[in-house]
């Protein structure tokens, strides 16, 4: 598998659940106050700057899309919408 363009393939880095101080606890799909998620990248597109595979980065949240393949299901997205490569 391999991106095209501007494309980059990622893998979502699952995020703990965490709890309020009155004890409920939240699953990543509740938190509205985190904008971004942290991912692996898996393969860079041809156009790609700044990003290499094997990165971890952190990536708008509603970027991309989901892709199965082989009954794995990754994440696309475009380079604008890294925000860190950390």
């Amino acid at each position: 598998m391999r991106a095209i363009g501007k494309y980059i393939v990622i893998e979502d880095i699952k995020v703990e659940d965490s709890k309020t101080k009155g004890g409920l606890l939240l699953t990543e799909s509740h938190r509205e106050d985190i904008r971004y998620r942290q991912g692996k990248v898996l393969n860079i597109g041809t156009d790609v700057v700044g990003v290499k595979d094997g990165d971890d980065i952190y990536y708008d949240k509603q970027a991309g899309f989901k892709l199965e393949v082989k009954k794995d299901i990754y994440k696309v997205i475009k380079e604008h919408d890294v925000v860190i490569v950390l």
